[in-house]
């Protein structure tokens, strides 16, 4: 659905309707403008390694058990492997990202434990995990997160200089539920419905500085890394 959207959307638009995706996509691309050109960086859960394009300056290497989504084409994965045990020795990276993928794993402590192992000390992690968030590619949906559960995980992991920021207040989180019911309405009652819940969520998103906690996320964008 959300794909679907987006493309039917000006730019502009689409940034502003899709938060989220947009946030995801701006700490990426700065993730790996301020890489530094040649080092290794691993995508862990790179899916469709949709964020590879990011990396050219880079050497990528794409990773995930390729189980997710049946439509998916996971054909340009460098690696075909499992989160918890990783198939590189240890410190084989400078950088690693793990984008909204930590929800599919079975055992996120050992998974973050393991990206821990194969950075090389100094090395930066970029992790995005979602808290406020429908079921997705079942049966390979096990979990949230809240921002505690984050810190803790990559604590216990022996990661430093941790930032972890939500994407959104309620004001965006209930804007995106609006446009979530759309998928109900069959056929042309879809447009009726838009007629009812497009305009409020358009609106919503102005008022999400009243959040000032943010308790109320559709997920975190957090930043760690391994000491030297």
């Amino acid at each position: 659905m959300y794909d679907k959207l987006r493309s039917l959307l000006p730019g502009a638009l689409a940034r502003y309707v899709m938060h989220f995706e947009a946030s995801i996509e701006d700490a990426v691309s700065n993730f790996a403008k301020t890489s530094p050109r040649g080092i290794r960086v691993l995508d862990a859960g790179a899916g469709e390694t949709a964020h590879k394009h990011y990396f050219s300056e880079q050497r990528y290497c794409g990773l995930d058990l390729a189980v997710g989504d049946k439509a998916w084409d996971y054909s340009k994965l460098d690696v075909l492997g499992d989160l918890e045990t990783l198939p590189f020795p240890d410190k084989t990276f400078k950088a690693v990202i793990n984008i909204v993928t930590l929800e599919h794993v079975l055992h996120p402590d050992r998974v973050i434990c393991e990206l821990g192992r194969v950075l090389a000390p100094g090395g930066r992690f970029l992790l995005v995990a979602p808290l406020q968030w429908e079921e997705h590619q079942q049966p390979h949906d096990y979990g949230r997160f809240t921002r505690f559960a984050l810190d803790r995980l990559l604590r216990q992991a022996g990661f430093t200089d941790i930032s972890i920021q939500p994407v959104g207040g309620i004001f965006r989180l209930i804007s995106r539920r609006l446009l979530n019911a759309l998928q109900f309405f069959p056929g042309p009652l879809v447009l009726v419905a838009a007629v009812f819940f497009a305009p409020p969520a358009m609106v919503l998103p102005l008022l999400d500085p009243l959040d000032k906690n943010r308790s109320f996320t559709l997920g975190y964008i957090c930043s760690a890394r391994k000491p030297s």
